[in-house]
């Protein structure tokens, strides 16, 4: 998701100290949709592209900014509970749009979401209750960019073929913000050059 931004950030020889980072929507969208939306450009919270019958997905996610400083997600449910009889499917199939709300933050070196919120955008049945149930038990544990670990990847990167090694300490984001315009970061290291 950051890896370009924190490339730009870690390319100066030597650094120590604080840095404020702002990361566009369009570039959480992108780290989303490579991220957990890579299976034809769907997130499958059940089955997959094989089962005709037996399946669950969210795809086409826009990504903002709320005035209250959550990440809000509008994004596209399709699914379907059937059974396969002689290669037809008998029962429930649905598809309405999601607005999926959540809080980032920084631990154990990487950024995850919390306080996970589901709403259809349309009529609540039981069927788009069960998915939202699903959506938010699962975003939370398949969200998991390690920031730490993209950042000591660029820091070998950048040392390659240079006469000299750096050495990343105390890698720490103090803090994230939403805002409506970008993501902002206050990401705190320390950069030893030897």
């Amino acid at each position: 998701m950051i890896a370009p931004l924190l490339a730009l950030l870690f390319s100066s020889a030597a650094f120590a100290g604080g840095v404020e980072l702002q990361i566009q929507y369009s570039a959480i969208q992108n780290a989303l949709a490579e991220q957990m939306f890579a299976t034809d450009g769907r997130y499958w919270v059940r089955g997959d592209v094989k089962n005709r019958c037996n399946y669950a997905y969210i795809e086409h996610p826009l990504v903002r900014g709320t005035a209250d400083g959550q990440l809000a997600i509008q994004a596209r449910f399709a699914g379907r509970n059937a059974t396969n009889v002689f290669g037809l499917c008998f029962g429930l199939s649905d598809a309405f749009d999601l607005l999926i709300l959540a809080t980032p933050y920084y631990q154990d070196g990487s950024i995850r979401l919390k306080d996970v919120r589901v709403d259809s955008m349309g009529p609540e049945t039981f069927y788009s209750n069960k998915v939202r149930e699903a959506v938010r038990a699962t975003l939370p544990k398949k969200f998991d960019y390690k920031a730490s670990e993209e950042a000591r990847k660029i820091l070998m990167r950048e040392a390659e073929g240079k006469p000299f090694l750096h050495e990343l300490k105390d890698f720490q984001i103090a803090q994230i913000r939403v805002t409506p315009e970008a993501v902002i970061l206050n990401v705190e290291f320390t950069l030893i050059v030897k």
